[in-house]
C-alpha cells in the first residue's frame, strides 16, 4: 500500500512539473488557451485612416458642403448706444443737494448685439439680415480665418429683412447661390451661423416647407421653413444645400423659449439676389404702389360674394388721392389678377403689386358685383414703412 501511494505521488508531481514547463513556454498547446485569453492573438478589422485618401467623402458625411460653404459665413457683431432715462430723484434739487452727482445714473449705455452675414462678392458686398444691424453705431465683421474689419451699412429693406454691409479686405471667399426654386421639401439642408456667440456652427435638418406666408414677420414673406436648429446669432447667416451652394439666408425662428424648437425661417435666394443688387446699384429697394388695404377671402367671405372658391383679395380700403383711388377702385372689390398674373391671395397680389415699376400704367382685374372689370392704374412708389422705435432685437445681448 505504501509503494503505490508513493507512486500515485511521483506520478501527480511529474504531470504537475510537465503542465508548468508547457505553459510557460508554449502555452498555445494547451487546449484552454485557444479559446481566447491572456497572450491570445486575435484578428480584427480596421478602417483605413482618412488620412490615405482625403478627398474621397465618407459615406453619408456632409463635410465636403460644410468645408466649402463655411469660409463664406461671417460673423457680425454690432453695438449702438442706448440712452438710459434718470432716477426721478436725480430732478431733485434737495437730493442733489446732499448727495449731489455720487449717485447719478449713467444717461446712456452701449448695448451689443451678434448675428451672421454672408460673403457674397469678392468686391467685400455682405448679406445679412436688416434687424441684424439696424441702428447700430459699430459694425465689426469677424472671418471664419480669423480676421477682422469694420463695416459699413450699403443698404437695408426693412421689408424683407434684408441688409448688405461692406467691408475692405482682400482675398474674400465668395458663397455660390444656388436655385433656391428647385428647392424640395425633404431635401437636406445645412445651416451655419454664430449661435450665441459660441462661434461659428454647422446644423443639419430639411427643408419642412416652402412657400411660407403670413407669418407676419416680414411685409414680404416667401419662407424655406427648416428643421435644421437655427438659434439667435444664427439671423443673417447661410442656408445651404448638400453641393454647400447658398439657398436661404437664415432670418427667424418660432419658439417659446428662445432656443430652437425645429421651426426656422429663411429668405429664399431667389428674393435675397434681386434685393440684393438693387441695395447695391441705387442704396435701396424701389417697388410699386397702388394704396390699398386688402385682406384675405375667407370661406364665409367668399359665400357672401358668391365667389366659387376663396382666390382672389379682397379690397377693405382705398386710400384717398392714391393711384387705386383716382382709376376708381372701390372697397368691396376684389382683385383677381394683376397684368393677367392671377391673385391668390393678398400676399400674391402684394408681391405682384410690388414688382410693378413706379410710374407705369398696369392693369388689374378685379370682380365688382360678380362682374369683371379691368382697370387702368398708374403705379407709385411704395413709401418707406415708419421706424419701430420699440423694435427689439431678438439677437441682442446686453
Amino acid at each position: 500500500m505504501h509503494k503505490l501511494w508513493l507512486i500515485f505521488a511521483q506520478t501527480v508531481t511529474i504531470v504537475l512539473a510537465a503542465l508548468f514547463v508547457v505553459s510557460t513556454l508554449r502555452p498555445e498547446l494547451l487546449p484552454w488557451q485557444s479559446r481566447g485569453g491572456g497572450g491570445a492573438v486575435v484578428t480584427i478589422k480596421e478602417a483605413v485612416s482618412d488620412t490615405a485618401h482625403p478627398n474621397v467623402p465618407l459615406p453619408a458625411s456632409f463635410s465636403a458642403a460644410a468645408q466649402k460653404a463655411m469660409p463664406s459665413v461671417v460673423n457680425v457683431f454690432t453695438s449702438k448706444e442706448v440712452k438710459i432715462s434718470s432716477h426721478p430723484l436725480m430732478e431733485d434739487p434737495m437730493f442733489r443737494r446732499f448727495f449731489g452727482d455720487r449717485f447719478e445714473s449713467p444717461q446712456s449705455r452701449r448695448a451689443s448685439s451678434l448675428g451672421s452675414g454672408v460673403i457674397v462678392s469678392s468686391e467685400g458686398y455682405i448679406l445679412t439680415n436688416h434687424h441684424v444691424i439696424e441702428a447700430a453705431d459699430e459694425i465689426e465683421v469677424a472671418l471664419a480665418d480669423g480676421r477682422k474689419a469694420k463695416a459699413r451699412v450699403i443698404g437695408s429693406d426693412p421689408e424683407t429683412d434684408l441688409a448688405v454691409v461692406r467691408v475692405d479686405m482682400e482675398a474674400l471667399p465668395t458663397m455660390t447661390f444656388g436655385h433656391s426654386d428647385n428647392a424640395r421639401v425633404g431635401d437636406i439642408v445645412l445651416a451655419i451661423g454664430n449661435p450665441f456667440g459660441v462661434g461659428q456652427t454647422v446644423t443639419m435638418g430639411i427643408i419642412s416647407a416652402l412657400g411660407r406666408t403670413h407669418m407676419g414677420i416680414n411685409t414680404f414673406e416667401n419662407f424655406i421653413q427648416t428643421d435644421a436648429a437655427i438659434n439667435p446669432g444664427n439671423s443673417g447667416g447661410a442656408l445651404v444645400d448638400v453641393s454647400g451652394n447658398l439657398i436661404g439666408i437664415n432670418t427667424a425662428i418660432v419658439s417659446r423659449t428662445g432656443g430652437s424648437l425645429g421651426i426656422g425661417f429663411a429668405i429664399t435666394t431667389s428674393v435675397a439676389k434681386q434685393i440684393m443688387e438693387q441695395i447695391i446699384q441705387t442704396g435701396g429697394v424701389t417697388r410699386g404702389w397702388i394704396g390699398v388695404e386688402v385682406q384675405d377671402l375667407t370661406p364665409e367671405l367668399a359665400e357672401s360674394f358668391k365667389r366659387p372658391n376663396t382666390n382672389g383679395a379682397l379690397i377693405a380700403g382705398v386710400l384717398k388721392g392714391g393711384p387705386a383711388d383716382r382709376a376708381g377702385v372701390k372697397p368691396g372689390d376684389i382683385i383677381v389678377a394683376v397684368k393677367e398674373s392671377p391673385v391668390v391671395d393678398s400676399s400674391v397680389m402684394l408681391n405682384l403689386i410690388a414688382a410693378l415699376l413706379p410710374g407705369e400704367a398696369a392693369n388689374i382685374t378685379v370682380m365688382r358685383n360678380q362682374t369683371e372689370k379691368s382697370i387702368e392704374i398708374n403705379v407709385g412708389k411704395r413709401p418707406m414703412p415708419a421706424p419701430q422705435d420699440q423694435y427689439q432685437d431678438p439677437d441682442a445681448i446686453d
